[in-house]
């Protein structure tokens, strides 16, 4: 099992001001790690840092080359303006193989195929013609997985993806998002939702700036860390 990604003693930040500070962590292919912290923590930070928005101010990161070649695939958090984004859905996840287009004015066969089967694996064929602002808020989730899919299939970060979900879509989310795991990509997801994700994480990364804790899921609901975070009492 290969090393994706690598965080050596590294500082994210903006300003001459780091919100993440010191971290150190592996994310190895076939991961689902998922990073929890209170608000303001440096989670979103950590994630513009991974996706290679922000460069580190200090430490190391490494970034295996396959996933330089392949990138990364992106779902983030939703506004309301992209809730109502007049688009149909084949448009929204046809538009994730755009970064494999370079100059060309239009998509390839491969691409439109690309798009077909994300949607085909996400269990969302039947809505290729739906308006997307018309769809649930698991169905936009879906559709915006599948769009991300298009983008890579090696590595998905998501970020707060269950936020505003009825708890049946939340389930569904998580058993959507555990089968892509299974089937080889590999998944980092920042959540508030620590309970829900303690039995589909293979890891838990617990943000405070620092990493108060970084190890399995058992051995998180052992620590001390976990103790305020558990049943929903994260403030």
């Amino acid at each position: 099992m290969s090393t994706l990604i690598t965080c050596e003693h590294v500082d994210f930040g903006y300003e001459n001001q780091d919100a993440v500070i010191d971290l150190s962590m592996k994310v190895e292919e076939g991961d689902y790690l998922c990073v929890v912290g209170a608000n303001g923590s440096g989670k979103s930070t950590l994630v513009k840092g991974l996706l290679g928005l922000l460069k580190p101010t200090g430490g190391k990161l490494t970034v295996a080359e396959e996933l330089r070649r392949t990138g990364i695939g992106y779902l983030p958090q939703q506004t309301a303006a992209q809730r109502d984004f007049p688009a149909t859905v084949w448009e929204v996840v046809l538009s994730g193989a755009l970064s494999r287009m370079g100059n060309r004015p239009f998509y390839t066969p491969a691409e439109r195929k690309l798009a077909a089967d994300s949607m085909e694996k996400l269990g969302i064929s039947d809505l290729r013609k739906r308006c997307y602002r018309e769809l649930s808020g698991g169905q936009q989730q879906r559709v915006l997985i599948a769009r991300a899919l298009c983008a890579t299939s090696r590595m998905l970060i998501l970020d707060e993806p269950v936020t505003g979900l009825d708890p049946s879509a939340i389930q569904e989310l998580y058993r959507l998002v555990r089968k892509l795991n299974q089937e080889g990509v590999t998944i980092l997801m920042v959540s508030h939702d620590v309970s829900g994700i303690l039995g589909q994480a293979s890891r838990i990364l617990h943000l405070q700036q620092k990493a108060l804790f970084y190890g399995t899921p058992e051995e998180y609901v052992k620590s001390p860390v976990s103790r305020t975070f558990l049943g929903g009492e994260e403030q």
